[in-house]
């Protein structure tokens, strides 16, 4: 019904926004980079929108760009996933991070977000997994991709992506840095050479 709002700014509160448009003021939820990215200065700005129906209610949904927007809208096509859930997502991690998530299969990244249990982060990533291609719109990110899952699955680099991450490290640091490194090398050998690469981020 909505695809974009544009008109000013009118007020910002901790997870939305009011866009008044020809004298009416919109109600949008959004993530908290949103409104990062919103003016404070009652400035005009444009949103993309998603009204999402309910039997008791209208609820329309703000994105600063069409990326986020179409991550949302990914989001919520997982089973038990609703708009507040994929919202809290968003608003804890970027889009290019949940990729990275869901490419190394990072249950805790996911779960970082305020209502997320480990089941919801999981079905995230086995619904969401083949499905990142489609929208990520950086060719280099399904190289880095495949790396990153082939990093926690062979057995070789997999012991190293598990050494890292007892070491304090993210399971999409580890397996990030992991897939960076030559796979022929000793599990030791890529501990190492992995862990020059973190502490050089």
């Amino acid at each position: 019904m909505f695809y974009s709002l544009t008109g000013k700014v009118i007020n910002k509160g901790i997870n939305h926004a009011v866009v008044e448009c020809g004298g009416v003021g919109f109600l949008c939820f959004t993530s908290r980079f949103t409104l990062s990215d919103l003016p404070d200065d009652k400035s005009v700005a444009t949103v993309y929108t998603h009204l999402n129906v309910r039997e008791d209610a209208l609820d329309l949904f703000a994105f600063s760009t069409e990326y986020e927007l179409e991550w949302f809208k990914m989001l919520i096509t997982v089973n038990g996933v609703g708009p507040k859930a994929a919202l809290a997502i968003l608003s804890e991690l970027t889009v290019d991070e949940i990729a990275l998530a869901i490419s190394a299969k990072d249950v805790k990244a996911i779960t970082r977000a305020n209502g997320v249990g480990p089941k919801i982060a999981q079905r995230i990533i086995i619904e969401l997994k083949d499905k990142v291609k489609s929208i990520v719109p950086d060719g280099d990110f399904f190289a880095d991709s495949d790396r990153v899952s082939a990093a926690i699955e062979m057995p070789h680099t997999s012991e190293a992506v598990a050494a890292l991450t007892m070491l304090g490290y993210s399971q999409s640091d580890a397996a990030t840095a992991v897939s960076k490194i030559d796979p022929s090398l000793s599990t030791q050998a890529i501990i190492k050479q992995a862990l020059k690469y973190l502490s050089s981020m």
